[in-house]
């Protein structure tokens, strides 16, 4: 029930990972898929228990976080419900973000036909970098043919807060389940080699999966992924090269917004050619040190022209972005170190007007009522003290890179 994707692996079986571990380095774009935006949980749970209800052969579910609260219950017990009629269900937690409670569920579940890897299970008496290399994408596949991509967890939100998390998940059908399945069948693949006891399956690879027929008016979508293997830069690197191109508007919604020089540099340079960059960013304490180091930037993007708006309805969990009128993603990066250089994750990136638009109207939606603006003025509200802590914050996040992440140009 744990595996971990960095031990060494036998030499025959590590030849067969460098011949066919070559997903492409950048996303494929493909034609022909419905994508629908969920917002919060309240959207987004009721329609994964419904397809896990439905699900007739196969279900794969990854995440970061699986509490034990009504919504972690409910997803338990529908899964399990899933596996007594038939259907083949995997499950895939980071061992940090599952913690304890997952352990347990493991051992409670897997007699009952659910089977479950646990991602880098934590060996704090083994302090090792690549432990902090978490599984942070949330990704379920159910039957091949519909898949969930986004940024929530398996979690309920807090009762006494004035709203959910502001958080998006995306619903897609058609040609872009391929590679979505092909990416949790390696993962699962490759989380299993650890069980020398079983034979070694084959190698998942293109050529087995089901082909999904493209949805008649559907929209041009890719799978943009970050790992430390193929895909270190993917995710960035589009966001990168979508600010180099933008025209008229970039409109961010970010959780843990800690970018390197090279993404902060595309921002401002978008700002001086006249573009409206707008950052929708936490507004709630909810780490500290992610929380205080992101202002130790306000100032030079403020600055730049950028104009920085924070949530405070409730949390901010949001990874999302519209950039001009048909440039749209979502998913489980943040743009801070921990997600653009140490996690797995996994965005969808949608090239489609009418998308972007309701991606838009939600966020906006945001700024307007859910959010305050921050401004020159704040800055200078700001005690010494507490600038002080920003950068000390930020230093530590900028030394807690170059350690354990090995880049001094972040």
């Amino acid at each position: 029930m744990s595996g971990d994707p960095d031990a060494p692996l036998p030499e025959h079986i590590a030849r067969l990972t460098r011949a066919r571990f070559q997903l492409p380095r950048r996303g494929q774009f493909a034609d022909g898929n419905r994508i629908r935006l969920l917002s919060t949980g309240q959207e987004y749970f009721p329609e994964l228990l419904q397809a896990i209800g439905t699900a007739s052969r196969s279900i794969h579910l990854e995440a970061y976080l699986y509490e034990d609260d009504p919504i972690g219950r409910s997803v338990t017990e529908a899964l399990v419900r899933a596996a007594a009629r038939g259907v083949r269900v995997r499950l895939i937690i980071d061992g940090f973000g599952g913690g304890e409670h997952i352990r347990r569920l493991a051992r409670d579940l897997e007699p009952r036909g659910v089977q479950i890897r646990i991602y880098r299970p934590e060996r704090w008496w083994r302090m090792q970098r690549r432990l902090f290399r978490r599984l942070h994408r949330k990704i379920v596949v159910i039957d091949e043919t519909l898949a969930f991509v986004g940024g929530i967890n398996v979690i309920a939100d807090p009762p006494d807060e004035q709203g959910p998390r502001l958080d998006f998940t995306v619903a897609c059908e058609g040609p872009i389940v391929s590679p979505i399945t092909l990416s949790c069948q390696r993962l699962w693949w490759t989380l299993s080699l650890p069980r020398l006891s079983e034979p070694v399956a084959p190698f998942p690879r293109r050529f087995g999966l089901r082909t999904q027929q493209p949805v008649r008016g559907g929209v041009r979508a890719a799978l943009l992924l970050r790992d430390n293997l193929l895909h270190r830069r993917t995710i960035e690197r589009a966001y990168t090269e979508a600010l180099a191109a933008a025209q008229r508007e970039v409109l961010i919604a970010c959780a843990y917004f800690i970018p390197g020089r090279r993404f902060r540099a595309a921002l401002l340079e978008a700002a001086r050619r006249g573009v409206r960059v707008r950052l929708l960013l936490q507004g709630r304490v909810e780490h500290v040190v992610q929380f205080y180091a992101q202002h130790a930037m306000y100032g030079q993007l403020v600055a730049g022209g950028i104009q920085i708006n924070l949530y405070t309805r409730s949390f901010l969990h949001a990874k999302a972005a519209v950039i001009d009128d048909d440039w749209a993603t979502v998913g489980s990066s943040n743009l801070d170190p921990y997600s653009l250089l140490m996690a797995r994750e996994a965005n969808v990136l949608v090239r489609d007007a009418a998308f972007a638009s309701a991606l838009r109207a939600r966020l906006e939606k945001a700024i307007a009522e859910e959010s305050i603006q921050f401004g020159p003025e704040d800055l200078l509200r700001r005690s010494l003290l507490t600038r002080i802590f920003d950068w000390i914050a930020f230093g530590i996040t900028r030394a807690a890179i170059a350690i354990i992440a090995r880049d001094r140009h972040y």
